[in-house]
């Protein structure tokens, strides 16, 4: 049997330990055919920099070096509903606007109130309030699926995120930085393996999601340290595929942005614009199943009103969550916005949390997934039961 190949491991959650998951599903056993994708947002996207809240009458006294231009001045906001805009960076998604296929929860934010990145991601992982949970929300979801979800999850990147970490096993996939092996070599290891009770799945479940992954030709390259972008086309091959996972996690970091955030020119622009090629190649990548896909991109915090002393923003506490695809019902900006005056803020320095992270991951679970409301408070989501799921996210 030919076989090919690419740098995999099936994690059998918390235990770590390679699991014999089939890369393949039955449509019977997938339980949906929606799609999800995961986009999190690591070291706290500003939430002001990215859905820029220019009609706010006090966005520009205290943004200051880091306001933007209105919609319609050179280099200025792209207009969203009048409010609010997008910031210059994210242009390649904003016609998605118009379709109804973009949307945005501003002021949001989890339970969290401290200003650590490592207690926040675990806690927007866990979706909990307390830090060292031991599984990732997603993979709380996934267990409430089909089958179990069995074969239903896949990390992109290299190892699985804590969000997709539990009981249930799930598939990952990075691009190899070493030598592609011959195809001679992985028959010898399938071979020397076929019968191996444990391993001999376990492997070829992987190399079966590598042929997912390269399209059966073995010959998928680096390109440049462009990573990011092959995550995105790999995971909406996988997803594409009738008999593919359903639901990918996808990191992007470099978000903490202290010093030199800038405005159309910065490390904030420079992330926005690598967030909207990521986001325009997995839609090119799912166009067969766009109609079915939803991806969620979400930070663990925000960051502070004022710009600091050295051009950037400090951790802060509520930020913006973005929402898109063909099952979107978009086109709105959510959430009940503060304002920005003085009094207004939260600890005199932040935007004020009005949303709650869960309200919105709830809201996607109920209404793309078709997750029964009462497993995801009792499994999924634990902690909070009183938070009302977000309504109407997906077209009916």
């Amino acid at each position: 049997m030919m076989v090919h190949r690419r740098h995999f491991i099936a994690t059998a959650g918390a235990a770590g330990l390679l699991a014999a998951t089939a890369p393949r599903l039955s449509l019977a056993a997938a339980g949906t055919d929606r799609r999800l994708v995961l986009i999190v947002l690591r070291g706290a996207m500003d939430g002001l920099g990215a859905v820029v809240p220019f009609a706010d009458p006090d966005y520009r006294s205290v943004r200051g070096s880091l306001a933007l231009a209105e919609p319609g001045q050179e280099s200025g906001v792209l207009d969203l509903d009048g409010r609010f805009g997008l910031h210059p960076a994210l242009a390649p998604v904003h016609e998605w606007w118009g379709e109804k296929q973009l949307l945005a929860v501003h002021a949001i934010a989890t339970p969290y109130r401290d200003r650590s990145h490592f207690d926040a991601q675990d806690l927007l992982d866990t979706g909990g309030i307390r830090a060292g949970d031991s599984t990732g929300w997603l993979n709380r979801a996934l267990a409430r699926l089909g089958d179990g979800g069995q074969g239903l999850g896949l990390s992109l990147g290299q190892g699985v995120p804590l969000v997709l970490r539990g009981p249930v096993p799930v598939a990952s996939w990075a691009p190899s930085p070493l030598p592609e092996p011959s195809l001679d070599f992985m028959d010898r290891v399938a071979g020397l393996y076929s019968n191996d009770p444990v391993l001999g799945p376990a492997l070829m479940a992987g190399l079966g999601v590598a042929d997912m992954a390269n399209g059966m030709d073995g010959n998928r390259k680096r390109d440049g340290g462009k990573d990011r972008l092959i995550l995105a086309e790999t995971a909406g091959r996988l997803l594409s595929d009738p008999t593919g996972p359903r639901i990918a996690t996808l990191e992007l970091p470099g978000w903490d942005t202290h010093v030199g955030q800038g405005t159309v020119q910065g490390r904030l622009p420079n992330a926005l614009g690598q967030l909207a090629e990521t986001m325009v190649t997995l839609r090119a990548s799912m166009s067969g199943v766009w109609d079915q896909t939803l991806i969620a991109v979400v930070t663990e915090f925000g960051r502070t009103i004022r710009p600091n002393g050295t051009g950037g923003t400090d951790h802060g506490t509520a930020g913006v969550a973005l929402l898109a695809g063909g099952a979107l019902n978009g086109g709105r900006v959510l959430g009940d916005w503060p304002g920005l005056r003085d009094d207004r803020l939260y600890e005199g320095r932040d935007l004020a949390p009005t949303t709650d992270m869960r309200a919105l991951l709830k809201g996607v679970l109920a209404g793309h997934l078709g997750l029964p409301a009462a497993d995801i408070d009792r499994y999924v989501f634990p902690d909070a039961k009183s938070v009302a799921a977000l309504p109407e996210l997906v077209r009916a």
